[in-house]
């Protein structure tokens, strides 16, 4: 899919995110395509990666989706190896599913986000290392969330996923050092997505609405994605290891003030 930047004639980069077809992935897509990004937006549903894809092709991007599935290793050894370059590869695909105490949590539940949010970040790592390995921008963010570093009450599968996700990074960055592989781990707070709390809920709405309820400006996908944009568009040799993101509304997970803020005029 290599292009050349239209203004330099030099072949762009690439950049691969998963759980590219809504949310977080959708905006880090878009923001990577504006940052001069070839993008690979890859993900299980392909009518979301088709809407994100003709989203930044109208914007001039350049963009194509990958019907890709980070559980499954047979679809990430095909997805990966129809690449012919990666830059940067985004591992975003995760999710949490439920708010149920440890006593009555459903195994099933924390095996399936264990295997998206921790082993899917292995599997599309270990696939695209090759790749990034002869690219002078090579860069690995995976994202995580402030639930890989504090628990929180019904939290239990999503916050040891979380945990794992970040231990990736952790431990990747130690084993990779001496390459010129970064690994950057993004943690966000509360972003309110049109997915993540009405997936953790079972498509309950009402139970999803609530979890935003009188918060005066969680942060959105876009907010997150700015940050990944500033972190991959640092120089090569400055690694910004761990970037923790929350809504000024929000001092812990378990700390939300409900309510307006005073915001003064600039």
């Amino acid at each position: 899919m290599t292009s050349e930047h239209p203004s330099t004639g030099q072949a762009r980069p690439t950049a691969l995110i998963t759980g590219g077809g809504t949310g977080i992935g959708a905006a880090i897509a878009r923001r990577l395509s504006r940052d001069g990004f070839d993008v690979v937006v890859a993900g299980r549903r392909r009518e979301k990666l088709d809407e994100v894809v003709a989203g930044i092709e109208g914007e001039a991007g350049s963009a194509r989706a990958l019907v890709m599935d980070v559980t499954d290793p047979e679809s990430v050894t095909a997805g990966v190896g129809s690449l012919d370059r990666c830059d940067v590869i985004v591992n975003n695909a995760g999710g949490a599913l439920g708010v149920t105490r440890v006593e009555d949590a459903d195994p099933a539940e924390w095996e399936q986000m264990y295997a998206t949010n921790v082993v899917g970040t292995l599997r599309v790592t270990q696939a695209v290392l090759p790749l990034l390995r002869r690219s002078a921008r090579a860069t690995i963010v995976d994202v995580s969330s402030i639930a890989g570093e504090r628990v929180y009450e019904g939290g239990g599968g999503y916050v040891a996923a979380k945990h794992g996700t970040s231990v990736v990074s952790e431990t990747l960055r130690l084993e990779l050092n001496g390459e010129n592989i970064r690994v950057i781990d993004i943690r966000p707070g509360m972003v309110r997505t049109e997915e993540f709390s009405l997936t953790r809920l079972h498509g309950d709405r009402a139970a999803a609405d609530k979890v935003y309820e009188g918060v005066d400006r969680p942060l959105t996908a876009d907010d997150v994605a700015e940050c990944v944009g500033f972190a991959v568009g640092l120089p090569q040799h400055v690694n910004l290891d761990t970037m923790v993101i929350k809504p000024v509304a929000q001092a812990a997970p378990h700390k939300v003030h409900r309510g307006p803020i005073d915001w003064k005029d600039a």
